[in-house]
């Protein structure tokens, strides 16, 4: 058994993957596409057998169907859906959804238990919220780029989403189930704005202290998960590769310390300023004689915090993410062999799977019409020729 059967979720959003998680986990997730398209991830590089890596990675588990919002036989089907569905999910610009009829007001009519997502950049009532805005734009305004940083330095990029996934993804996640044990409680349905900007402020966990306790002196390099002090940080090693080392703890300091042969360093974990850089230099120099993998090998012995910083291919060829079945083999009808990122929740009693490819464009428009709504197949023929489908 999937923990989320018999949950049925029309997803209307863009890019990212939204729902992919409760699909996983068994939701039958139904995502709704202008039919000319579809969504623009599908097109997206890399491609593999004339198809999206980028789509197939995201979308997996999923349903498609193509359905013109714009016409009134596309919004009559639409609500129809939403009689026979527990949550929809759009990620539009404020008041589009209004626009084209489908906005939580209106659908509820037709399924006052219906949960209703909408994840946007800064959400439905911000004065940014006309405002266009990728991920970058987000965590500038979340501040988060502003502690990426070093002095006389421009900040850097994560090579990650931030918002769009920790600030979107996974709150709409969250949000949805929430929403639905809540449904359990009252009998109703709900609305739920997230904006991506709030999600990735929320992220500022630690920052904010120092910032709320500290005010007018607040100085980002007292904060030590930012990477300034010694005990927080990434160190080049003989072969030009790096070692990161997150001794927050006094007890995995010392042990770092003692393993180094360096105790006079004990009472300098957290030194700043000028002890700070003196600390790091001598640090540096260590690390400097052995390579990154003897580093790993040797500390990881002695209860140090210490991973290796690996690039991609290191990563995904790991004995810990081939053993957590973090990168899986799946084979696609058209694409062959294909690799994804496995599913990171592990259960005992209900764990997720992955059942089915990313579908192709309108796969499922067919299927959904008639076993869901009673079409027929002429009557769908009728509707594929009126552009509705």
């Amino acid at each position: 058994m999937l923990a989320l059967e018999g949950i049925r979720i029309l997803d209307l959003t863009w890019l990212l993957p939204y729902t992919t998680l409760l699909a996983d986990f068994g939701a039958e997730v139904i995502k709704v596409e202008e039919p000319t398209r579809g969504d623009y991830a599908r097109w997206n590089p890399p491609m593999v057998g004339g198809l999206s890596q980028y789509f197939l990675s995201l979308h997996r588990n999923k349903k498609s169907l193509t359905l013109n919002l714009k016409t009134e036989k596309g919004k009559e089907i639409f609500y129809r859906l939403v009689e026979k569905s527990d949550v929809i999910i759009e990620s539009f610009r404020p008041g589009v959804t209004k626009r084209l009829g489908v906005d939580y007001e209106t659908v509820k009519k037709f399924n006052p238990k219906i949960i209703y997502c909408s994840v946007s950049g800064y959400g439905q009532d911000s004065p940014y919220k006309d405002l266009p805005g990728h991920d970058i734009n987000y965590v500038s305004i979340a501040g988060i780029l502003s502690l990426t940083r070093r002095p006389g330095e421009p900040p850097t990029i994560p090579g990650v989403q931030i918002a769009d996934l920790g600030g979107g993804v996974l709150m709409a996640t969250a949000s949805i189930l929430i929403a639905l044990i809540a449904r359990e409680k009252t009998g109703k349905g709900q609305y739920i704005d997230i904006a991506m900007t709030d999600g990735a402020i929320s992220w500022l966990t630690i920052p904010s202290a120092f910032y709320f306790a500290e005010g007018e002196k607040f100085d980002v390099e007292k904060i030590p998960v930012v990477g300034y002090p010694p005990c927080y940080n990434v160190y080049e090693t003989k072969d030009g590769k790096y070692i990161s080392i997150g001794c927050l703890e006094e007890r995995f300091w010392r042990n770092l310390c003692v393993s180094l042969g360096r105790e006079d360093l004990i009472n300098y974990q957290f030194a700043d300023g000028e002890k700070g850089k003196e600390v790091k230099n001598i640090l540096q120099k260590i690390f400097k004689t052995k390579t990154r993998d003897e580093w790993f090998k040797e500390l990881s012995k002695v209860d140090v915090c210490v991973g290796p910083v690996y690039n991609l291919d290191e990563t995904f060829n790991d004995p810990h993410t081939l053993k957590r079945e973090m990168v899986v083999e799946f084979e696609h009808p058209k694409a062959g062999k294909i690799k994804l990122l496995g599913i990171p929740p592990k259960f005992s009693e209900t764990p997720g799977k992955i059942r089915s490819p990313a579908p192709e464009l309108g796969e499922h428009t067919r299927e959904i019409l008639k076993n869901l709504l009673g079409f027929n197949d002429k009557d769908i023929d009728k509707l594929k020729e009126d552009g509705v489908i």
